[in-house]
């Protein structure tokens, strides 16, 4: 499971027009799932963002996590993430699960982010045509694997 995430100031995720999803500062995650993935690891990929030390001290330094500043998660699924861009001039989507196992493991991460976060999670929504805007703070950017 691919959780690329990017630090911001606020984030927001739209389909035709309609806010779906909005956080401001936090994280926000784009979720690529592969057929090898599980429950379990959607459950560990939220552990890590949650844990994951990206957001500054006192001294600057990025040794706070998402929990310790109580900030935003918004939580969007993208299975290009999943691509083979390797040759040719068109990406291969055969690494990327098929959304009968995708969006079942998406929503898990959703349910799980809910239960154990206590600041504002949201998501976008599965196979929709998504609008997402957001304000990268730093740019900050990582592309975590579980």
């Amino acid at each position: 499971m691919i959780g690329f995430l990017q630090r911001v100031t606020q984030a927001e995720v739209a389909i035709d027009g309609d806010c779906v999803g909005r956080i401001d500062t936090g994280l926000m995650v784009l979720m690529g799932i592969r057929p090898e993935d599980t429950e379990a690891k959607a459950q560990a990929l939220v552990k890590r963002l949650l844990a994951y030390r990206v957001f500054p001290d006192a001294q600057g330094r990025m040794n706070r996590s998402l929990r310790d500043i109580a900030g935003g998660l918004l939580l969007v699924p993208q299975f290009t993430l999943c691509a083979d861009t390797r040759r040719g001039l068109r990406p291969g989507f055969e690494g990327a699960a098929r959304p009968e196992q995708a969006q079942p493991l998406f929503e898990v991460a959703c349910a799980h982010a809910h239960a154990v976060h206590s600041g504002v999670v949201a998501s976008g929504r599965f196979g929709a045509d998504m609008q997402v805007a957001l304000i990268n703070d730093g740019p900050v950017s990582f592309w975590l694997e579980v």
